[in-house]
């Protein structure tokens, strides 16, 4: 059996810079369109209404729909993998999709910014005999960078019995069925940094081999074959016991609520999104009782966006009712788009990618119940933005739990794809929201980066009361990661790592406090629960910088941990707590975590 962790940082020979190659409110929506301004009118004159958006429409040239009948379908897929395989930060952006039926023979390799995905209501009724594959070849077997790319809504029985997916953050693996096992190390069990994987079903036994951490939800395994750092489960028949730190299971028999993510699908020859409903208590999949318990839209309900339409026609679109779909590409805004209706849906289809080009904010949602934000990257402008995406405005205090806003697969990125700057990435100002599955990345490597070139303070700052998220990775802030003020709020999993390029001890200070801690929940808070966290210090430029803990929380029985952990990436850094003045220090360059159980 290959190791089941890593020991050491790999060679530093690698040409990109960090550890991952080391180591592995404001105005309402008001319709406007673009073009030349309209002739003056009389006073008292009737202002003309702009012309209504149609809905539905074209998915455009990147969007690849095949069925059982295709010809070429290998040779289609292999082409787009060519050109994404190793373009980590170019502009190409697809979505390959499946028409129900049973296809063979095929081995869909997935690179960056691809999205591959069934069109049934259902992963069985779309059955691919082959591989959805994710290796790292490209990377001289590395994985770790294997970031933004997706696999939903299939049934794969795959070719030598186990299926390959070896992947970083920001890949979901979501409702899919493996008629057999999954491996989620790449060959020759290189580096792995991954993972989220959630109502699935895996027949057979999943193997992370290398795979430092990774969260499953709601799903069913037939068994679970080791851990590394920090493995969590929470809903999953099948799961591992209890056992953290040794091995490093957390595992909660439910999830106390969540909501699939929205997909599309074929109604006979109609494309339509399917809206899965609530869950509380929720344990395995979704779809395994036949068909999904929710509701669905017609394609004609959404307006079907392409990269080029500006922020003011989106925001036309949606006070006009309709609901976004946003077809891969990048979109450059420069406004907000403006969420202001209950129950809208922002659905992206292969990482479609939203930049700001004037500071502004990207997103910004009312306090309004179910709005469903999913599959989409949001990529900081050169101009610094005070926040990037809004949930719900400050002072926000309306009771959404019976339909709560879901973010889901939504990525926010600093830097790496160029210049990029952005205060706080992401803000929760909705009570009851669920952020099922989010990596906000300040880059490390890339272009556009530096401890000043990228600065981004905040990664997550949530004001709202009895927020949850499912799912949470947060790297590299130049401040708290993720500073927490709700009450009531609850993580299940959390991957976090501190920020490599911090130049001295005196640039990270935080008054008498060495560092600022990766999860930080406010002063004021009395009720506060999380469930398998991790962070990491890998402070390359300084190795010598010291970090007093890697959470921070009030010290009251209302506030409760379990399964904490902190990691010296191979000695550069330290921690000489986990979590306030609790936990043992790390030493030395063994990257071994220390850990606590519980806390208080």
């Amino acid at each position: 059996m290959p190791p089941a962790s890593p020991t050491s940082p790999e060679s530093s020979s690698s040409p990109s810079v960090g550890r991952r190659t080391v180591l592995g409110a404001a105005a309402a929506a008001v319709p406007v369109l673009a073009g030349a301004a309209a002739p003056a009118r009389a006073a008292g004159a009737a202002r003309r209404s702009p012309r209504s958006l149609p809905g539905g429409g074209d998915l455009g040239p990147n969007v690849l729909v095949f069925d059982p009948s295709t010809p070429g379908i290998q040779a289609a897929l292999d082409q787009v993998f060519h050109q994404q395989e190793s373009a980590q930060f170019g502009t190409g952006r697809y979505a390959l999709l499946f028409k129900p039926g049973t296809y063979h023979g095929l081995n869909a390799q997935i690179g960056f910014y691809t999205s591959i995905a069934g069109l049934g209501l259902s992963p069985d009724d779309t059955t691919i005999n082959g591989d959805v594959t994710v290796d790292a070849g490209w990377f001289n077997g590395n994985a770790t960078q294997n970031f933004w790319r997706s696999a939903e809504n299939l049934a794969l029985v795959p070719v030598n019995g186990t299926n390959r997916w070896a992947v970083a953050q920001a890949a979901p693996f979501r409702r899919m069925h493996v008629r057999g096992g999954l491996n989620l190390a790449p060959s020759g069990y290189g580096w792995a940094s991954g993972g989220y994987l959630a109502d699935c079903r895996i027949d057979g036994q999943v193997g992370p081999y290398s795979q430092q951490q990774w969260y499953t939800r709601d799903s069913s395994v037939g068994s679970w074959l080791n851990g590394v750092w920090n493995m969590v489960f929470s809903g999953v028949q099948g799961a591992p016991a209890q056992s953290f730190p040794n091995p490093p299971y957390t595992t909660l028999d439910t999830t106390p609520v969540s909501r699939e993510k929205p997909f599309l699908y074929l109604n006979g020859g109609e494309f339509r999104v399917f809206l899965p409903e609530k869950r509380t208590n929720a344990r395995g999949v979704t779809w395994g009782g036949g068909t999904p318990r929710g509701t669905s839209l017609p394609l004609s309900q959404f307006y079907v966006a392409r990269p080029g339409v500006s922020a003011a026609t989106l925001n036309q679109a949606l006070a006009q009712g309709l609901h976004l779909l946003l077809t891969p590409g990048i979109y450059h805004v420069d406004r907000p788009l403006q969420v202001n209706r209950a129950n809208t849906v922002v659905l992206g289809l292969g990482y479609a990618t939203l930049v700001p080009d004037n500071g502004s904010t990207v997103l910004k949602v009312a306090d309004v119940d179910g709005v469903r934000l999913a599959g989409f990257l949001v990529d900081a402008g050169p101009v610094n933005s005070a926040t990037l995406l809004e949930v719900g405005p400050a002072g926000a205090s309306a009771d959404h739990s019976a339909n709560p806003t879901t973010v889901q697969d939504v990525f926010v990125r600093i830097g790496g794809a160029g210049a990029g700057k952005a205060t706080t990435s992401m803000v929760i100002n909705s009570r009851h929201t669920i952020v099922d599955h989010t990596w906000i990345w300040r880059a490390d490597h890339g272009t556009g980066v530096g401890w000043e070139t990228n600065r981004a303070d905040h990664g997550l700052v949530v004001n709202g009361d009895d927020v949850l998220c499912t799912g949470l990775f947060v790297e590299h802030f130049n401040k708290y990661d993720v500073q927490w003020n709700g009450q009531r709020g609850r993580t299940i999993f959390f991957q976090n790592e501190k920020a490599y390029d911090a130049p001295n001890q005196a640039a990270i200070q935080n008054g008498s406090v060495k560092g600022y801690a990766a999860y930080k929940v406010g002063d004021d808070v009395t009720a506060h629960e999380g469930w398998g966290l991790g962070s990491y210090c890998y402070y390359n430029v300084a190795p010598s910088i010291v970090q007093h803990h890697g959470f921070a929380a009030p010290n009251r029985p209302g506030v409760r941990f379990h399964g904490l952990l902190v990691v010296s990436l191979g000695g550069n850094g330290q921690y000489e707590h986990v979590i306030n003045e609790t936990g043992s220090p790390t030493s030395g360059t063994s990257t071994t975590p220390s850990t606590v159980p519980a806390y208080p």
